[in-house]
């Protein structure tokens, strides 16, 4: 497979989705995290809430994974073989890849940031968990937006 290929743009598009939005998704968990352990270690009986908090997060990283395998069954590598793209299919397929890679990449670190208010506010105010919730939860709408828009461009990139 050559650099610049059909083949190789897409493979690397698949890739941009997930390794972005896994960054995203890690470093926002571990900044959720952070908190949490400071909420757990003056109440240890508050770790169940503040770990919902705290894996909110990860839905970023999973969305990018899913485009990823969608990538990689669209091109045949988990398949019969791969199929010979052209470069425009190709860069098709990789760009339909970047809006779950980059936005996951920013609203997971966004969300992390929010979900470590929101585990601030159980530790302060335990009935509040849903309030916190809510406020991670508004972040997230974006990164199920650019899912949508990934994966509907995918579907409709023909080969």
């Amino acid at each position: 497979m050559e650099l610049l290929s059909g083949p190789f743009l897409a493979l690397f598009g698949a890739s941009i989705a997930a390794l972005l939005a896994g960054i995203g998704s890690a470093v926002g968990i571990g900044i959720a995290g952070r908190a949490a352990a400071g909420v757990v270690s003056e109440d240890p009986n508050k770790f169940g809430q503040v770990l919902v908090l705290q894996a909110l997060p990860g839905t970023q990283g999973i969305y990018g994974l899913l485009i990823a395998f969608i990538v990689m069954l669209k091109v045949g590598l988990l398949g019969d073989g791969l199929l010979d793209l052209t470069i425009a299919q190709g860069s098709y397929i990789f760009a339909a890849t970047l809006p779950v890679g980059l936005v996951g990449l920013i609203s997971a670190i966004a969300q992390g940031k929010a979900a470590a208010a929101g585990i601030m506010l159980v530790g302060k105010r335990p009935s509040e968990l849903a309030k916190g919730m809510t406020f991670a939860a508004m972040v997230e709408t974006y990164a199920v937006l650019a899912l949508l828009v990934s994966f509907l461009m995918l579907n409709s990139i023909a080969l």
